[in-house]
């Protein structure tokens, strides 16, 4: 149900010092064409490229970020209007066999949406039981990164967020109100990228170790989707495919 409007929080500064963080692991999700890849280029510095086409598995970026060590895993996006079980069982297992290549497992999930388009009950369900294929639990790891920030021109993020309704709302809350844009038409400014990166240190501070989350997440993975794979693969440890720049196709905002 749709809710009363109700004036979106602004995410909140740092207010306490933090524990120096040297290294940084992040696992990108969304669905498709929300824009993953080029956030990774622009997270990590580097020009988007032409576009070779969609991530069709998970693959590995890096770079030094700020005097930070930042590992980048790409994955496989989901169509927007798909839930969970009707995704293929390969991007569902790529999913969860992200976690394996960032080790001893990620710090921060990025869940990528994109600025220019509306978003729906739909999209919001598909989001959430996709994220929660890795674990229930990972919400309080996860930061709501919108893409095509250039398309909100005067539009501040919280307008933006109030205008969508209930169900960009209820995301946001689901990320405590964890949330950042990323521009990657300005990607000489670091200014955005240096925030970004404070709001990560916030959420690594907030959390458990990662160690334990990844044993977590790797448990309820040969569980229910890595052990097709492995059987699939013949038991092969996949190594890690490293990231090219690719460009994401561009779009205007549309309905569902």
């Amino acid at each position: 149900s749709v809710g009363r409007p109700r004036r979106v929080p602004r995410p909140a500064g740092r207010h306490k010092k933090l524990r120096p963080v040297t290294a940084i692991r992040l696992v990108l999700l969304g669905a498709k064409g929300s824009g993953k890849t080029s956030a990774l280029n622009t997270i990590l510095g580097r020009e988007n490229s032409r576009r070779l086409g969609r991530t069709a598995q998970c693959c590995v970026g890096d770079g030094v970020v700020f005097g930070r060590q930042v590992t980048v895993v790409d994955t496989p996006g989901w169509w927007m209007n798909y839930f969970c079980s009707e995704s293929p069982l390969f991007d569902r297992r790529e999913m969860v066999l992200s976690l394996s290549l960032c080790p001893p497992g990620p710090h921060v999930f990025l869940l990528v949406v994109r600025a220019d388009r509306a978003f729906t009950e739909t999209y919001r369900r598909a989001a959430q039981e996709h994220l929660e294929l890795i674990s229930e639990r990972v919400w309080s790891r996860v930061i709501l990164l919108f893409t095509f920030g250039d398309w909100l021109g005067g539009t501040t993020t919280e307008q933006l967020i109030e205008s969508e309704g209930e169900p960009l709302r209820w995301l946001v809350e689901r990320c405590s109100n964890r949330y950042h844009v990323l521009n990657s038409k300005t990607r000489g400014d670091g200014f955005q990228v240096r925030e970004l990166i404070g709001k990560i240190e916030e959420t690594i501070d907030g959390v458990v170790q990662p160690r334990r989350l990844a044993g977590r997440h790797q448990h309820r993975a040969t569980h229910r989707e890595r052990r097709p794979a492995a059987a699939d693969a013949g038991g092969a440890v996949r190594q890690q495919v490293p990231c090219h720049g690719q460009q994401e196709p561009g779009g205007r905002r549309s309905g569902e």
